[in-house]
């Protein structure tokens, strides 16, 4: 039953992820009306901060690319938003990489200039190394030619990808794994290449080569960048768009199911039983999970629903988040975040006991990279730990509500806790010790705070199965219903960025001429 006439809307979008706000945005700005529902407390989706003991963090950014002057990127989030976010550059060095015992490698931008930094470490191996350059560029490329295919109709979508076969038969079709090891056999090499896998989530025996030279290769041509003020940046800048053109944004409000008229999506109920109906629903949630918890039973055997439930969900990640009291600069952090591989391996994730050390591990020290945060005279700063680990790792709770979950639960979160600041203070002695406070966040806080099945932090896995999926169109077969964020593009925040922006422009083309420039 609708409240009144208030609640009916030109377009609803679940989930205020970047994706969210970027559809909700977009769609703003060609003149609609939306309304945008967040079952947590605070927008933003993984772009939101929180704050404990005088310390601040941001949940999922640790940098981004996209974002330089002139970028496509830049030019639609200063669209969408009502004032510019600015960013600064995190510098030529972005990722400082440690593999097994070898000295650590930094790694930095351009191309060419990283292609000096693999040469002066690897000198025998020239070829390769310029292979492996040109292999980022072409597989990149390719992934830009699927982007376009989702926010077509499918067979105009189909014929685009028949177009580029070949493009995306080499670079989509194969695995990170099997383009390295075309490239090259000498292990550490291999190792680097692979390294910044967690970027996107996906294991390199299971990537599309193409999404990893997407998101790697990014960086490359566009460097790394940090919004001033923290990642909340977004949601400031990006809810008054909605708001301002009649929109409303409502937060705390979960929704339960979609509302039909016939065949076709005519708006949501949310938990409490209101209807409020729209003449488009553009689901952020998550491809999975809006296929298994806003679908009615009758569209459970759908092609389209099987086709989304056959894709495996992304690795999920413990993290740790530290704040510091001191010159942390001085005991070793840096803005360049660190990648830790202890065993030389790569392709791995946490999966034994809490107590044993983990095969890998980042270290991220946000403050550094935020010119806006001011230390004060306790010369407060916060870091980062994460650690991807399988879903296996927290399973056994997963049926327990947070605050539920009782005392073996915090016993396994102190042990791993534990084991994290060991090993951190293996890596950084120094930073150790001017820790004063820490909190260990897991997979099952990715479940509480954002819904993604089996904490799955990036969505669905980035395999070559899901890079080519049709079921990941903006538009899905349900008439009034759409997917934004990065199920239906990529994984990050530009990728989130793209999801949205086709979403809108799947509601209504006038967005489609703005996406072009």
């Amino acid at each position: 039953m609708v409240k009144d006439e208030r609640e009916r809307w030109d377009a609803i979008v679940i989930g205020s992820g970047l994706g969210g706000m970027a559809a909700g945005a977009a769609l703003s700005r060609v003149g609609h009306e939306v309304l945008l529902l967040e079952q947590h407390h605070t927008l933003g989706g993984l772009t939101h901060s929180f704050s404990r003991n005088g310390f601040t963090w941001d949940v999922g950014i640790h940098y981004l690319s996209g974002v330089a002057p002139g970028d496509r990127e830049r030019e639609l989030l200063d669209w969408l938003t009502e004032t510019p976010i600015d960013f600064v550059s995190l510098g030529s060095i972005y990722d400082i990489v440690h593999i097994g015992s070898a000295e650590p490698l930094s790694l930095s931008r351009p191309y060419e200039a990283q292609e000096r930094d693999l040469k002066d470490r690897f000198p025998d191996h020239a070829e390769a190394i310029e292979t492996w350059t040109r292999d980022l560029r072409e597989g990149r490329e390719a992934m830009h030619k699927i982007f376009p295919t989702r926010a077509m109709p499918e067979i105009a979508g189909d014929m685009l990808d028949w177009w580029n076969r070949s493009a995306i038969s080499r670079w989509c079709a194969r695995t990170t794994k099997e383009v390295i090891d075309d490239t090259t056999d000498h292990p550490e090499l291999a190792a680097v290449m692979a390294a910044q896998w967690g970027d996107h989530g996906g294991r390199p025996s299971k990537a599309s080569f193409a999404m990893h030279a997407l998101i790697s290769a990014s960086y490359l041509q566009s460097g790394s960048w940090y919004p001033i003020g923290g990642s909340a940046a977004f949601a400031e800048h990006m809810i008054p768009t909605i708001v301002n053109q009649g929109g409303e944004v409502r937060a705390g409000v979960r929704v339960d199911s979609l509302l039909f008229d016939g065949d076709a999506v005519a708006g949501v109920r949310t938990e409490d039983g209101t209807e409020i109906h729209a003449k488009a629903v553009i689901s952020d949630i998550g491809a999975r999970e809006t296929v298994e918890t806003l679908m009615p039973d009758r569209y459970r055997h759908h092609e389209w629903v099987a086709e989304i439930q056959a894709l495996p969900s992304s690795i999920a990640h413990f993290t740790l988040f530290l704040g510091f009291e001191g010159d942390i600069e001085a005991a070793g952090a840096t803005k360049a975040n660190h990648w830790f591989f202890p065993t030389g391996e790569t392709d791995v994730v946490w999966t034994k006991s809490p107590d044993e050390a983990t095969p890998c591990m980042i270290a991220s020290f946000g403050s550094l990279k935020n010119p806006a945060h001011d230390p004060g005279p306790r010369q407060t700063h916060m870091g980062q730990i994460i650690v991807w680990t399988d879903w296996d790792s927290v399973a056994r709770w997963m049926d327990r509500p947070a605050g539920a979950r009782g005392e073996e639960y915090a016993d396994f979160k102190r042990r791993v806790e534990e084991t994290l600041m060991r090993q951190f203070e293996i890596y950084f002695p120094d930073l150790a010790k001017l820790v004063v406070y820490r909190e260990l966040a897991t997979p099952l806080s990715t479940v509480t705070y954002t819904g993604h099945s089996e904490g799955a932090f990036y969505g669905l896995d980035v395999t070559p199965n899901r890079v080519m999926c049709d079921g990941l169109r903006a538009k899905t077969p349900i008439p009034g219903l759409y997917l934004a964020g990065q199920d239906v593009a990529s994984p990050g925040i530009p990728g989130a960025l793209w999801g949205g922006l086709l979403s809108a422009a799947s509601v209504d083309p006038k967005v489609v001429g703005k996406i072009r420039g």
